[in-house]
């Protein structure tokens, strides 16, 4: 069937087309289910029981099972990937995670929830969402990427063993869907004893089944096109800079299933709120807050051209794949949130009400 669309629409459209697609699956799913790293970060940190963390740890663990399972059953091989096959940087893993994490506890939202909240008619997630898009593209060719690249070179590691997790532990496909099985236990462990809706909960598996799926589609496409087609899932930072230069310059770079993502989210959330009735436009209620959210953004942005992916990019794509650097920064950006948290309320500004009572509003 892949053969059949490659021929019929080309490799490029099917790229952009399944990008779209599996975006607008992803989307729908996070505006229902309120996927969110941010929201499940302070909870797990503030000790303060809830659902938000207990979705986040269901969707991750789905993906991750997700992929392992289409591993062990053939339908995917990710050796070949970027984040397995070329050269990683554990500096840029970990400094960018932290730095992503402190980005969005400012932002009140990862790249991936401010976009989400975009679609429902967030003027401030808009906001900060154009500011990451600019700051990622700094980072990865402008004013930002002599030091991106300094960061980058203090520890390199090369690719493929060396990337692996599970040929770190000394184990192979077997040990990898036994460690997603695992997760998968955990997660539901953790949502069922947080009481999380039967609505919450499919939505968290649809968004979490979209990361395999996104994994599984390009692997097909790559077999069967004469093209040379990377093999990858969902991701935020890179297509968000790319996107804004096709907007703003000429782009020569063909359109493929990582620009397809950002509408395709875009789209699945508005579609969602629209049907639920969750459509609001919010704006900023002071102008006190907007360099909060703008600094929060430009350190997400440039946090996640050096960690080599966002919170979905690198926290639950790569996560899902057992690759190293992705899971360095994936614990980067909990220990960097974290510690952003307790500032924040250690020092007032979440308690004291420097931030209008409308901002303060778990992310929705």
């Amino acid at each position: 069937m892949i053969e059949t669309l490659i021929d019929w629409i080309g490799t490029a459209d099917l790229l952009l087309l399944g990008g779209v697609s599996v975006g607008f699956l992803f989307g729908a799913f996070a505006q229902q289910s309120r996927f969110c790293l941010r929201s499940a970060v302070t909870e797990f940190r503030r000790r303060e029981p809830g659902t938000k963390l207990a979705v986040w740890l269901f969707a991750f663990s789905v993906a991750m099972a997700g992929v392992q399972t289409a591993i062990i059953l053939g339908w995917l091989d990710v050796s070949q990937s970027r984040m397995i096959a070329a050269t990683g940087s554990m500096s840029g893993a970990a400094i960018g995670g932290l730095l992503f994490g402190v980005g969005m506890i400012c932002a009140r939202g990862c790249a991936t929830r401010l976009l989400v909240l975009s679609a429902t008619g967030n003027l401030r997630a808009l906001l900060a969402g154009l500011v990451f898009a600019v700051a990622a593209q700094s980072a990865y060719m402008g004013l930002l990427a002599p030091l991106r690249n300094g960061l980058s070179a203090l520890w390199v590691v090369p690719g493929g063993h060396n990337r692996e997790v599970l040929s770190l532990l000394g184990g192979g496909p077997r040990l990898g869907l036994a460690i997603g099985l695992l997760w998968l236990c955990a997660g539901l462990a953790v949502a069922l004893y947080s009481r999380v809706s039967r609505a919450k909960l499919m939505a968290a598996i649809g968004a979490g089944l979209a990361i395999p799926l996104g994994w599984i589609f390009t692997y097909s496409v790559s077999q069967a096109s004469f093209d040379i087609v990377s093999v990858e899932s969902l991701t935020f930072s890179g297509p968000s800079a790319e996107l804004l230069m096709l907007t703003v310059a000429p782009f020569d770079k063909a359109l493929d299933f990582g620009i397809g993502i950002m509408p395709g989210v875009f789209l699945g959330a508005f579609t969602a709120a629209f049907l639920t009735g969750e459509l609001k436009i919010q704006g900023f209620d002071s102008g006190h807050t907007v360099p909060r959210y703008v600094a929060g953004a430009l350190l997400m942005g440039f946090g996640a051209m050096l960690a080599g992916g966002c919170a979905v990019g690198a926290g639950v794509t790569g996560g899902s794949i057992l690759a190293v650097t992705a899971w360095t920064a994936l614990i980067g950006m909990w220990v960097g949130a974290m510690v952003a948290d307790w500032a924040f309320v250690r020092f007032g500004a979440e308690a004291e009400g420097s931030v209008s009572s409308s901002e303060l509003a778990p992310s929705v």
